[in-house]
């Protein structure tokens, strides 16, 4: 397996890292969105956040958030977003799991998304399928 990830994780490649416990290594994202662009990324290898276990997700968010308070004081931002992009079709480049921290400044960039209208009732079916889904998850996972 060619990871990036892994590499910096084991010391093959470079990185510029800002924190490390046994669990989670963090570094700055070589082309960042903003200055302080930051990875919070799992040591173990996941490929996407579907197929993390949830003991490595506590790690993750507790660190993210520790490691998101430092990056945005640090550089004085007025704010961050956290990022996941899952899968191909989400913008995933890195198919190791990471966490983006983006620092925000008052009117730096926006995110232009297309917003969609549910049309009469569709609402409710989306919402219908996205519970049996749920329900069914629930239901297999009592036994």
């Amino acid at each position: 397996m060619d990871c990036i990830f892994c590499d910096i994780i084991n010391g093959k490649s470079e990185a510029e890292i800002l924190y490390e416990d046994e669990n989670i290594i963090s570094f700055l994202d070589i082309r960042p969105l903003n200055y302080g662009h930051t990875l919070v990324v799992p040591k173990k290898h996941y490929d996407n956040f579907l197929s993390l276990t949830s003991t490595e997700l506590n790690y993750l968010i507790n660190g993210l958030q520790t490691i998101s308070r430092a990056v945005e004081k640090s550089v004085n931002a007025d704010g961050f977003n956290i990022v996941v992009n899952s899968g191909k079709a989400a913008g995933q480049t890195v198919f190791h799991f990471h966490f983006h921290i983006i620092p925000r400044f008052t009117n730096d960039f926006s995110f232009s998304p297309n917003f969609k209208k549910y049309s009469n009732g569709s609402m409710k079916e989306f919402a219908d399928k996205i519970r049996i889904e749920l329900n069914t998850r629930r239901d297999s996972t009592d036994g």
